[in-house]
């Protein structure tokens, strides 16, 4: 067997592993009760019970839709000589920024994002960017028609090499108007990538969590604490809890992820299934050898001592921040960008 072949049976053994492990998540609902503490709260783990169970079928979907792919002779593993096309889909605190930034110290790949993207276009003054001002400077919402065309205005500036698009696509008609344009130039997605963090997990970590307003740097008392209780590491400056950081705000943005993403993935399962990943675990480290396993084929290493010096790393980790309102983008003047 070649080296491309085994390389290729082995992410899609790892890929049904994942998919397998997905699909089984008792201790979500058991955990899940334990921050159920009146009838509202209750009420809103049912909820997420039935949004996870459905986002389940999805994955388990898509996993047969591979399946019966290869047994007509109609599968197509990704290729990759044209680089890695990714996207990554996890709730908030899923760790998305985190693995992001992993990626991006550890292999050479870009990091686009549409905060990233819409700050750049409107300094340079593009015709994209003048567009697109006009719309923040009325504090208007951003189209999906000009997100796609600010979206893949940077694109363009990474052909042939490899990238994760973050930000975008949010909703479904964004997902089937970013396929259609990428299919219809030859360079479809060929990696995404679902990160499946049981709820309970995600609950525990914000109730953890604390954060230095001025900075946004993260802190976590299970996971990464400070060095000095209360104090940012690098100010010395007291660390603060988000306003939003209580299970009842944050069951609400779980509810809208489901609702949001869902479809998404659904639309993937059918459209492209076998690029479809789930990767399941309860915290970055043991995602991390997952993913870094799927994409080992496609991407090379970054030289160490280059990736230790890059901000771009530090960068990824703030920009992909899963915890922020992903519908709102700060501008350099301090207003926000809004996005449909």
């Amino acid at each position: 067997m070649s080296l491309r072949a085994a390389l290729s049976t082995a992410r899609r053994a790892h890929t049904t592993a994942a998919f397998r492990a997905a699909a089984s998540l008792p201790a979500t609902r058991l955990a899940a009760r334990s921050y159920t503490t009146s009838t509202a709260t209750r009420e809103a783990a049912a909820t997420l019970e039935r949004e996870q169970a459905q986002l389940e079928r999805v994955l388990e979907t898509a996993r047969t839709n591979a399946a019966n792919n290869a047994a007509n002779g109609k599968k197509t593993d990704p290729q990759f000589h044209n680089g890695l096309r990714m996207l990554m889909f996890g709730k908030p605190a899923s760790g998305k920024g985190t693995l992001s930034s992993r990626l991006i110290k550890s292999h050479d790949i870009a990091f686009v994002s549409t905060g990233d993207v819409l700050r750049h276009e409107i300094r340079s003054k593009s015709d994209v960017g003048r567009k697109a001002e006009k719309v923040v400077a009325a504090g208007g919402l951003v189209s999906d028609e000009l997100m796609l065309e600010l979206v893949k205005t940077e694109l363009d500036r990474h052909k042939g090499k490899s990238w994760i698009l973050d930000g975008f696509p949010r909703t479904l008609e964004q997902g089937k108007m970013l396929n259609d344009v990428l299919t219809a130039e030859g360079i479809p997605l060929n990696m995404i990538v679902n990160l499946n963090v049981p709820d309970a997990i995600i609950m525990q970590r914000i109730t953890s969590r604390w954060v230095h307003l001025p900075s946004g740097r993260v802190y976590n008392d299970d996971f990464n604490p400070p060095k000095v209780p209360g104090k940012d590491d690098v100010t010395g400056e007291d660390l603060s809890k988000r306003p939003d950081d209580t299970p009842e705000v944050f069951s609400k943005r779980l509810q809208s992820y489901y609702k949001s993403t869902a479809p998404l993935l659904e639309y993937f399962a059918h459209t492209c299934p076998e690029t479809l990943n789930s990767l399941s675990g309860s915290s970055s480290d043991e995602i991390w050898p997952h993913l870094e396993a799927l994409v080992e084929p496609a991407i090379a290493h970054r030289d160490p001592e280059l990736a230790n010096a890059d901000p771009q790393v530090t960068h990824t980790r703030e920009e992909a921040d899963d915890l922020r309102n992903s519908a709102e983008l700060p501008m350099d003047n301090g207003r926000l960008a809004h996005v449909h």
